[in-house]
């Protein structure tokens, strides 16, 4: 990790560009191949899937792989090494499969009294909470009224 780049390449570039354009947002790859052409730029499906991997490996971007059923997100941390992600949890809607990234200090607290109180250790990086999201909830709520 944190290994400085083998190509500086124009597709890493674009890609690197889209990236902080969307910071603090999980992406997928598909999601980027999506974008790029939506604009018309032409970056091959492949090409996006590795120049991710190497800015994972570059410390750049984190990769979350959240269950065995959802494809892999990315997010674009930024070139300050452990830029405060290490405690971040997701949140999965169970109705509507939307990924939140969670940055909350009650959660961090758990964290704590887990590895404190419990002798576990808590990989947040890979803890999923499920349930509905505010706008699924909402839903589900005018369906049972009905």
């Amino acid at each position: 990790m944190n290994s400085k780049p083998k190509y500086k390449t124009r597709q890493r570039d674009i890609l690197l560009s889209y990236l902080k354009s969307v910071s603090g947002v999980h992406i997928t790859a598909a999601d980027a191949c999506e974008y790029f052409k939506r604009e018309g730029i032409p970056i091959g499906q492949s090409t996006v899937y590795r120049r991710l991997e190497c800015l994972v490996d570059e410390g750049l971007v984190k990769k979350y792989i959240i269950d065995g059923t959802s494809p892999a997100c990315f997010e674009y941390v930024g070139e300050v090494p452990d830029s405060g992600c290490e405690a971040c949890f997701h949140f999965k809607c169970e109705k509507c499969g939307c990924l939140i990234h969670l940055h909350c200090d009650e959660l961090a607290g758990l964290k704590g009294h887990l590895e404190e109180h419990h002798h576990v250790t808590l990989n947040p990086m890979r803890t999923v909470l499920y349930g509905l999201c505010e706008k699924c909830s909402g839903e589900s709520a005018s369906e049972e009224c009905r």
